[in-house]
């Protein structure tokens, strides 16, 4: 009976240490986070706005400079299949070589404001960028002093907006992978 007793108490003593230890490992594994909407954060900032009423501006400009450019080589394709019957073999391969030269013109337009790098992406980098640069210094202030090892992103899908850079093991990866950087 005493044995009994005694075995027990032990189990009840190892039974709490055991739940202790494994309430320190969660506390030691857990993260704090929290989640914020960049596009509603944006949408509040006046000189993000403007920014953004500055560059529909200037989009819609630019698209107005194309789509009459369009209207052109239109003008001058029609204008050529109505000729084409009387025009001789040079005349209208000239008229084919501008016609083709214009259309690359237009496209050239089109891409050099509105591509990959182009205008459009850099007034935006322009504009916008220091906007957000100031939002992301803002977010980052706010996950220091909260103590925040993650902050998610809700605007477009969840995404990581800021990690505490202690966190990233990337390296520890490398390592484990034999590549020293």
């Amino acid at each position: 009976m005493r044995y009994k007793i005694n075995a027990l108490i032990m189990y009840k003593k190892t039974g709490i240490f055991v739940v202790l230890l494994l309430l320190a490992n969660l506390a030691a594994f857990a993260q704090r986070y929290c989640v914020i909407d960049s596009k509603y954060i944006l949408e509040h900032i006046p000189e993000y706005q403007q920014a953004q009423h500055q560059l529909d501006s200037v989009s819609k400009a630019w698209q107005q400079e194309i789509d009459a450019q369009y209207q052109q080589l239109d003008e001058m394709y029609r204008s050529y299949q109505a000729e084409k019957v009387v025009l001789n073999e040079d005349l209208r391969k000239k008229r084919e070589d501008e016609i083709v030269a214009k259309e690359k013109a237009v496209r050239d337009l089109q891409n050099q404001r509105f591509g990959y790098q182009g205008d459009l992406f850099k007034l935006r980098q322009k504009l916008v960028q220091p906007i957000q640069d100031e939002v992301y210094q803002a977010v980052q202030k706010l996950a220091a002093q909260r103590s925040y090892d993650f902050v998610l992103d809700k605007a477009g899908g969840i995404t990581v907006f800021y990690a505490d850079p202690r966190l990233d093991k990337s390296d520890d990866v490398l390592n484990l992978l034999g590549i020293q950087k």
